[in-house]
């Protein structure tokens, strides 16, 4: 089995490389800007994630986000806690530079779609709404599918675990 040679390199994080861009231009004087440019915005990873995670539950095929059956089924029942909502970053890992994000994903998919098809929107939706929302640029967004849904999967899960 051949693996590319490309994913065998490691790769310099998001924040080396802002640190080099920033390195190359440093920043000038920002005292004759406008009120916008004075001062420094700084955008959390978890804000990323949970705009990321919210993206990709909206496209059609994904079932869930997160890992394996386990994972899913802890965070179902953290979900019926009262007063706890579910993680909308569950799933999700973003790394946050000044300028730039890279984002991984883990995600379930429903029987019968076309993954690669899924695993596209996906990215297209997520890239898009956290480009828009933060104006951030994405330089990657990395996609796991970890399960897949079978039809009546979800109803034997929350009755074995009412039991």
């Amino acid at each position: 089995m051949s693996q590319n040679t490309a994913h065998n390199q490691p790769r310099a994080s998001v924040r080396e490389q802002s640190d080099r861009e920033r390195e190359r231009h440093p920043v000038g004087s920002r005292a004759g800007g406008g009120p916008g440019s004075r001062g420094l915005t700084t955008i959390a990873d978890g804000v990323v994630e949970k705009i990321a995670g919210m993206a990709a539950r909206d496209v059609i095929g994904v079932h869930a986000m997160g890992g394996t059956g386990m994972a899913r089924t802890f965070g179902a029942v953290r979900e019926r806690v009262p007063g706890r909502s579910r993680s909308v970053s569950q799933g999700v890992k973003a790394e946050v530079g000044e300028t730039q994000t890279a984002i991984d994903l883990d995600i379930v998919i429903d029987y019968g779609v076309a993954i690669a098809d899924v695993a596209g929107s996906v990215r297209e939706h997520v890239i898009s709404a956290v480009e828009r929302m933060t104006g951030l640029e994405v330089v990657e967004v990395n996609i796991v599918v970890s399960d897949v849904n079978l039809p009546g999967e979800e109803n034997e899960d929350s009755q074995s675990q009412l039991r």
